[in-house]
């Protein structure tokens, strides 16, 4: 057995998948479509011995809520390198696992830290017990641990399809990073946990009463969607992903109990946005289970998007990302 270390990045949601059919398989309700994010990394070191006491350390802490979730996984992968024939039931009672992980951005936060946390947790487990999966056998195994891990085990621009059963729900990517050239600008207006996980609010989701009616038309707007990728129409994709975000948060502040994501700094992100596109700078919003905002533009309009947003005063720090590539190991352990 061997230490593996391995790099996810996290994606932001074109259209959002919210609600479950299966809360143990995590099989969503809905389609979704995301864009990888290079420039917003998890970077994972997994290491199976004997001589470990299964500890999970996330940037520095140890937290018992996310060890558990993250240990649960990784019997998960065991479990199936047993079935594989990859070690026995006696090698892996034998051993127990030291995991260090490390962000390169606010986790927790509403920037999908779990998705790319699971994506690298997962291809690092898989390469230190030497188990071989097809993307569409690591894509349905991340998503185990997390849903969004689903679509950032690929690369570029992902549609997670939409399945009613585990085999058949998994994400693959449509188009690669180099397809088309779109910035996202992150602005960071708080840099605490969120105070509502998203899976409390996964379970709460079809209290909204908009809940049906945002189901009955998923299946047009990943089509449109899916459409203005194809055509490269940056002004309809636009309109239809700060739409869909606002959609999606009617739903969140409908439900019961309702879930008030957003920050005084999130609306002043919004309105600033708005503000850009009536000076003719093409920018678009969008917003995941959190407070933090995606902003999504052209490289033309990049520097001043930036400039812009960290001259707002409720903003603490402007990220920025590209479309990214796929989970991959990497050589530099983290111990």
């Amino acid at each position: 057995m061997q230490k593996a270390t391995a790099q996810a990045s996290s994606d932001v949601a074109l259209v959002k998948y919210w609600g479950k059919k299966d809360e143990v398989l995590r099989l969503p309700e809905n389609g979704s479509l995301s864009m990888l994010l290079q420039g917003l990394d998890t970077i994972t070191t997994v290491d199976f011995s004997p001589d470990h006491h299964n500890t999970v350390e996330i940037d520095g802490q140890l937290d018992e809520e996310e060890a558990q979730r993250a240990l649960k996984h990784l019997q998960r992968i065991k479990a199936l390198a047993i079935k594989k024939a990859v070690i026995s039931v006696q090698q892996a009672e034998q051993l127990n696992v030291k995991v260090v992980s490390r962000n390169t951005f606010p986790k927790g936060t509403g920037l999908s830290s779990s998705g790319s946390g699971f994506a690298a947790l997962t291809l690092a487990a898989l390469a230190a017990l030497g188990l071989e999966l097809s993307e569409k056998e690591r894509s349905i195994l991340a998503r185990q641990g997390s849903g969004t891990a689903c679509r950032c085990m690929c690369s570029g621009f992902v549609e997670w399809k939409d399945g009613q059963t585990s085999d058949e729900s998994y994400s693959e990517s449509i188009y690669p990073p180099e397809y088309w050239d779109i910035c996202d600008v992150i602005a960071v207006v708080d840099q605490g946990k969120k105070k509502i996980s998203s899976t409390e609010g996964h379970q709460s989701a079809q209290s909204s009463p908009f809940y049906a009616a945002r189901l009955q038309h998923m299946a047009q707007k990943m089509s449109d969607v899916k459409t203005a990728l194809k055509e490269k129409n940056f002004t309809a994709l636009g309109n239809l992903v700060e739409a869909e975000a606002l959609e999606f948060h009617a739903i969140l502040l409908t439900s019961t109990p309702s879930l008030i994501a957003w920050y005084p700094g999130t609306i002043e992100v919004m309105h600033a946005v708005r503000q850009m596109r009536a000076e003719k700078i093409e920018a678009y919003f969008t917003i995941n289970t959190g407070f933090n905002v995606h902003v999504l533009t052209l490289p033309q309009y990049k520097e001043v998007v930036e400039e812009r947003l960290r001259q707002l005063p409720l903003v603490q720090q402007v990220l920025h990302a590209t479309a990214g590539s796929a989970p991959r190991i990497v050589e530099d352990h983290l111990f």
